[in-house]
């Protein structure tokens, strides 16, 4: 058997730039930014970001969840809070997230800092705006444990619809949101021959600092 390479999977960037004269003092501003373009530009979920955190081990796990809201405070997602992400935050409440969009110029964002429990009242407005499926679906789900088969959570599920009837489908307790309170937030803009622009944002004394790193 050979190895599967992808060295033949190599586009060019562009040449498109991220100038230091781009920069606003706060980094969350130019977040909002790149994500609506990315938005303008058609691409697929743009507020889809890799959050990694680590266990007890000191592991590290990563998966795909969606930015809902960028306030002051930070970046907030909703999830089942006795997921493994859940777990793993409540054991060390620092995480990173992941953005990347190939449209429309080829741009990344890493956001790193510590969370924090959204208000319940947050979550109520969030979990009460989504589909009712979804609500059916994120509150029989025993999130991250093992199951028998598709038809164990299809039963569940099943069962909070008979259980509650017309009624509104009540948030669990369980379910809530996060806000990741950033430290870091670095900008990746893609440049022909790999010579990308870097600028990364750091939190001193209440203050963001930036400097350029090199690709």
């Amino acid at each position: 058997m050979h190895d599967h390479t992808f060295d033949h999977l190599r586009i060019e960037y562009g040449d498109a730039p991220l100038l230091a004269s781009d920069l606003p003092p706060e980094p969350l501003a130019l977040l909002r930014a790149w994500l609506a373009a990315a938005e303008q530009a058609g691409a697929p979920e743009p507020n889809g970001m890799a959050l990694a955190t680590c266990d007890a081990d000191g592991q590290p796990h990563c998966r795909i969840v969606l930015l809902k809201a960028i306030d002051a405070r930070g970046l907030s997602f909703f999830t089942n809070k006795q997921s493994d992400k859940g777990v793993q935050l409540a054991a060390n409440p620092r995480a990173a997230v992941t953005f990347w969009w190939h449209a429309p110029r080829n741009r990344q964002v890493r956001v790193a800092g510590t969370v924090e429990h959204a208000a319940p009242g947050a979550a109520d407005v969030y979990f009460g705006s989504r589909p009712r499926r979804a609500q059916l679906c994120s509150a029989a789900s025993p999130q991250s444990r093992v199951v028998a088969d598709r038809e164990e959570l299809e039963r569940r599920v099943d069962a909070l619809a008979a259980q509650v009837g017309e009624l509104p489908v009540p948030r669990p307790p369980h379910w809530g949101g996060y806000v990741l309170v950033p430290s870091t937030v670095e900008f990746w803009q893609g440049r022909d021959g790999r010579l990308h622009d870097r600028f990364r944002y750091r939190r001193e004394a209440g203050a963001w600092r930036t400097e350029r790193l090199a690709p």
